[in-house]
Order: C-alpha cells, then structure tokens, then sequence
C-alpha cells in the first residue's frame, strides 16, 4: 500500500506538529528549572543584603547589642565587641578572616554577580517565552490545516457515498 501525495503531507505535518509538541516540553522543563535558578538567587541576592547591612551597622568603636539566630525562629540577645576583622567563606568550605572593609567589598562583588546572573536568566527566559510562543503559533497552524484537509476529504467520501 503506498500513500498517496496528500497523506504524505498530512503525515509529514503531523510529525512536525509532535516533533514541536516535544520541543516545547523540553522547553518547558527548561523554563522551570530556570525559575527555580531564579528563586535561589533571589534568596542569595536578600542574604547578601542583610549581610551587607548587618556588618555595616556593626562598629569598630563600640560593642553592639543583636540577636542570633539558634534556629526555627529562636533568638538570643547577644553583644557583639567591637569588630576589626570577620570571617567570610570564600566558597567550597574554606573561611578565612577579612578586614570589614574587604568583607564589605566581598559582600558587594557577589551582589554583583548575583544580578548578573538574574539578568542572564532573565534573558533566557524571555528567550524560550518565545520560542514556546513560535512553537504554539506553528503547531495551530498546522492543526488547522491538517483539520481543513479532513473536512475536505469527509465532505468528498459523504459526496461519493450518497450516490
């Protein structure tokens, strides 16, 4: 049995329509995963923050009254002496003691970087809103073309069944 011209075409633009259907899902996927990028940098991007803010309110002069966190919303008044110096992790587990100032500096790079990357992500994002809206766009297009060549084919065999 061989496929004539038209059930060729209707099967070439059903292949596409499923190809699309499954690019749109992996961008989807990808979509979310960038979401979820975008939620933890924000949480990073806050923390610096009140990082940033913390160690500018501490002095070098006087000894400052806070509260520090044990855990699960519960506090304990503490005082911190004056401060010269704190200690920062640099990343993979290593710490290591900082002048105020190059803390403050440190705090203020990664800052930085963290809206950098929300930028880029942004970007990405709009990117693939796209590419999803083109896929949407295509698919309905083929959709109603393949939906036109089945009333055209049903209205031709009820038109040769009636005689």
């Amino acid at each position: 049995m061989t496929m004539n011209r038209g059930d060729r075409h209707a099967h070439s633009m059903e292949q596409t329509v499923n190809d699309l259907l499954q690019e749109s899902k992996l961008l989807e996927a990808y979509y979310n995963d960038i979401v979820a990028k975008e939620s933890v940098l924000h949480r990073l991007y806050e923390e610096s923050h009140n990082s940033y803010e913390g160690l500018m309110s501490l002095s070098q002069e006087l000894e400052t009254n806070s509260l520090v966190p044990l855990g699960i919303g519960v506090y304990v008044k503490s005082a911190i002496y004056p401060i010269d110096t704190v200690l920062v992790n640099i990343g993979a587990g290593v710490v290591i003691e900082k002048k105020k100032e190059d803390a403050i500096n440190f705090i203020e790079q990664r800052i930085k970087e963290f809206e950098l990357a929300t930028k880029q992500l942004s970007t990405q994002k709009q990117q693939i809103s796209h590419r999803m809206m083109e896929i949407q766009n295509t698919v309905n297009s083929y959709v109603g073309q393949m939906q036109k060549g089945d009333e055209g084919s049903h209205s031709h065999n009820s038109a040769t069944h009636s005689h």
